[in-house]
């Protein structure tokens, strides 16, 4: 094979990654170069990982399983089914077997489950050549990054960071103590994985060092890592404000009835939850029987709700995750939300007048009583908006203060609860407007 063909086939194997057969995925990673497979093995996800592994003989998973670095080789293992994580920790060499399951003992959301254990060590009294030198030799030995090396005592407690530049800039004369740093931003072994990733968002690292309770360094994570989990998180979040349980993995992957089991839940409940709008209805039977023209407004009402309520429990919820917002804004995002509310209600509901009142005009549409009909329609889309905006704005603050997911609280289910509620509002308006009249 050509070096010019190389690169075409791992991006046309990249492309029909995700639709082959695990077969076919071992029979395309076999045609790669050696230099291409390492860099396409690498790129992929770890449940990628683990299913190439598997379909792979033993001899070549020994082979791909020491390229992973300590922190991806313990993700790949709790990928693998509970059975074999044995066998395949056994085909990584001591050192490397010691590290994996260390990191396994912790959770896979916290930042002792993310990090590697190999980084540059540096002694705060070395000099500057011999800093360099030794961080030569150990970037060597396969170090997750050079860009930083950590000044450690005795004890290996963290006393600051040194990067490469500003070894290069020091004089000779100097040691490492001298031009360390000592503004350390770091986190403990259990700190969640999004708090992590908050952390390299502010202050814009390349690596965080990762200590235990008495304040030894046992690891790194770096912006790499987290970068899978900003992704994951910020993924799961989205399937479930679009109204289903977060999948765990990539969409052709998913069996077609875990694919089901997923989406049904809470289509189900949303399905049961809308039965309520029937029930609604039913009870003004008899208003929408002796004045049958607000049934054409049923859908725009509620819709027009609906979706209010689906766009501010999506900003919120966003929000949140990011720490835009926390818990204590809540009465701020009340506010807010709420002359929120009857402004967008305001221009919809006068909207809606006015097309109600233009088709009367042209088409005597709504019988003799349109203008209170108009009237009725603005002012119910102008409350519905208003309570659909305030209760898809304030919900995810309740879930969150019960200990939920805020994104549990997924545009379907505000829209649901907003259909119900616009249908009483509605007809309380007609009931009002149209005393008299059609009613």
């Amino acid at each position: 094979m050509s070096p010019e063909t190389e690169p075409i086939l791992e991006d046309e194997l990249r492309d029909a990654w995700p639709v082959l057969s695990p077969r076919d995925r071992v029979e395309g990673f076999r045609l790669l170069p050696p230099a291409s497979a390492d860099d396409f093995f690498l790129s992929l996800s770890s449940q990628e990982q683990a299913g190439l592994l598997m379909a792979l003989l033993p001899g070549e998973r020994r082979t791909w399983m020491r390229v992973l670095a300590p922190d991806d080789a313990a993700d790949v293992i709790q990928q693998l089914p509970p059975e074999e994580r044995g066998t395949f920790l056994t085909l990584l060499d001591d050192i490397s077997r010691r590290e994996v399951q260390a990191l396994l003992a912790y959770e896979e959301d916290e930042a002792g489950g993310l990090m590697n254990p190999r980084f540059v060590r540096v002694r705060p009294d070395s000099s500057i050549d011999e800093a360099l030198t030794y961080l030569r030799k150990q970037a060597r030995e396969k170090v997750e990054t050079v860009y930083y090396g950590y000044v450690l005592d005795a004890e290996q407690h963290l006393l600051g960071v040194v990067s490469l530049r500003q070894l290069f800039q020091a004089s000779p004369g100097k040691v490492v103590r001298d031009v360390m740093r000592t503004d350390l931003v770091t986190v403990t072994e259990e700190t969640d994985q999004e708090v992590v990733g908050r952390l390299f968002a502010e202050h814009g690292l390349a690596a965080i060092p990762v200590m235990d309770s008495q304040g030894h360094m046992k690891g790194i994570v770096t912006v790499d890592d987290i970068v899978s989990v900003v992704q994951d998180e910020a993924t799961e979040d989205i399937q479930k404000v679009g109204g289903m349980e977060a999948l765990d993995a990539p969409y052709f992957e998913v069996g077609f009835v875990a694919m089901l089991k997923k989406r049904a839940g809470w289509l189900l409940i949303l399905f049961v939850s809308e039965m309520l709008t029937a029930t609604a209805m039913a009870r003004y039977e008899a208003e929408i029987a002796r004045a049958v023209v607000l049934s054409l407004f049923v859908p725009l009402i509620i819709s027009s709700g609906g979706n209010a309520g689906s766009q501010a429990s999506t900003l919120v919820i966003r929000s949140l995750a990011l720490t835009e917002v926390r818990l204590r804004d809540w009465w701020r995002v009340m506010r807010r939300e709420l002359l929120s509310g009857v402004a967008l209600g305001a221009v919809l509901g006068t909207v809606g007048l006015i097309r109600i009142l233009l088709w009367q005009a042209a088409f005597h549409s709504y019988g003799e009583h349109a203008t209170r009909v108009a009237i009725t329609v603005g002012l119910s889309v102008l409350g519905v908006v208003t309570w659909g905006t305030l209760s898809g704005s304030m919900l995810p603050f309740v879930l969150r203060r019960l200990g939920f997911d805020p994104a549990s609280a997924s545009a379907p289910f505000v829209a649901t609860l907003v259909d119900v509620s616009g249908l009483v509002i509605y007809f309380t308006t007609a009931e009002f407007v149209l005393r008299g009249a059609l009613l």
